[in-house]
């Protein structure tokens, strides 16, 4: 394994530097609030040399997205490690992702009609870690279903785009300005909406109260 040189190092921490100034720019004013000189004053270095790591936004916020994606196969593998079953490793991403997003770390999804978006479907890299996390998450989404603890009437796919909904939810962001709520709180409280729904739980029916007449028998057979 060849040696990687003084200077190769100085220029992926600075490059992770980059990415990870996006990935904070993203989740605070979004895509098209986040800007080239932005970027480049919080990282601390001048537009010139920004441009020699990404040429443009868009491979900026690509770049950003291919990283939150690597972070995310990284739980997932820690998940699939684990004795939990498909229901509570779902769980566990849900949580993690809304962690994530309340901590400012996770970037804001684009928007359908986006440059970003047009940009990150011609992105391999990034596509190719999105397959590897949609496959993982629908393996699970497929057992949990088998196994009774999701409904199978749903489409696999309409339950991973809920899932992925919630990294990008606003509610998150309202409660938290509240005032109101611990981040611990609000997470736990959208995961039981995202897997239970709005609906009260049905208390247990009680049993049937015993006939009288039903007494004797039951007491004769017993004996």
């Amino acid at each position: 394994m060849s040696r990687v040189s003084f200077r190769e190092q100085v220029l992926r921490a600075r490059e992770d530097a980059i990415v990870s100034s996006v990935n904070r720019l993203l989740a605070q004013r979004g895509y098209e609030g986040m800007t080239i000189d932005a970027v480049a004053a919080d990282v601390g270095i001048a537009k010139a040399v920004l441009y020699k790591h990404f040429s443009s936004k868009e491979l900026l916020a690509a770049a950003a997205m291919v990283k939150l994606l690597e972070r995310a196969q990284a739980r997932l593998d820690e998940l699939a490690a684990t004795s939990l079953g498909a229901l509570e490793r779902l769980k566990e991403v849900v949580r993690w992702t809304m962690r994530q997003q309340l901590a400012g770390e996770m970037p804001a999804l684009p928007a359908q009609n986006s440059s970003l978006r047009s940009a990150l479907m011609s992105d391999q890299a990034y596509l190719g870690k999105l397959m590897e996390v949609s496959d993982q998450l629908g393996e699970w989404i497929t057992q949990a279903q088998e196994q009774g603890e999701l409904d199978p009437a749903f489409p696999p796919e309409l339950i991973l785009y809920t899932l992925y909904a919630r990294a990008c939810d606003p509610v998150l962001a309202v409660l938290k300005s509240s005032g109101a709520y611990t981040d611990e709180r609000i997470t736990e409280l959208l995961l039981a909406t995202t897997f239970g729904g709005l609906q009260p739980r049905a208390a247990a029916a009680p049993e049937p109260a015993k006939a009288a007449s039903e007494a004797p028998r039951v007491a004769h057979d017993v004996a």
